[in-house]
């Protein structure tokens, strides 16, 4: 795996190095030994799939809080997502930044995301599932968002109109 770092502290565009053969070719998505040299979270508490019917669906800005803050990994594995994050630690220089990435079936990118992040994406295509690498269970008392259009980061979404939960919908504005 290669390990690019993003703009926003601490997050990594991890693109997967594949052997080929005629058959096709296998590639690692994961590896503790090489999350670790980089510095990142090895802990894996759970995995989930978020499979999407319809393009336009949006789907956060989601996170857990202390205790239970989590890292994340996250890839496309059919269709396609613009992936947002935003940074919401304290004193972090990216404090309230944001950035996308698209993540592909094709692409086979994956975004890694610490803790402290909040996280969204849109579906650029029918039919597209995300699959996420998760380091803490999740807890619903310490589930939290940040509204998708909230002013305070004004993230550029390629989809007028998404098709979005209540839930997504009306989460506060972020508060300092």
């Amino acid at each position: 795996m290669k390990f690019a770092p993003l703009s926003l502290s601490g997050a990594y565009l991890v693109e997967l190095e594949p052997i080929h053969d005629k058959r096709g070719f296998f590639a690692r998505t994961w590896c503790a030994d090489e999350f670790k040299m980089q510095g990142l979270s090895t802990k894996l508490a759970q995995c989930g799939v978020s499979y999407n019917r319809r393009r336009g669906t949006l789907r956060g800005m989601h996170y857990q809080a202390e205790p239970y803050t989590e890292a994340k990994l996250v890839r496309c594995s059919a269709g396609a997502i613009y992936d947002v994050i935003v940074d919401l630690r304290l004193g972090s220089a990216t404090y309230r930044q944001w950035l996308a990435v698209e993540l592909t079936a094709a692409n086979q990118r994956m975004v890694y995301i610490p803790e402290g992040f909040a996280h969204g994406f849109q579906t650029l295509a029918d039919e597209s599932e995300v699959f996420y690498q998760i380091s803490a269970p999740y807890v619903s008392e310490c589930a939290r968002g940040v509204r998708w259009d909230d002013p305070a980061f004004r993230i550029e979404w390629p989809i007028a109109d998404p098709i979005i939960s209540d839930r997504d919908r009306t989460f506060p504005d972020h508060q300092s």
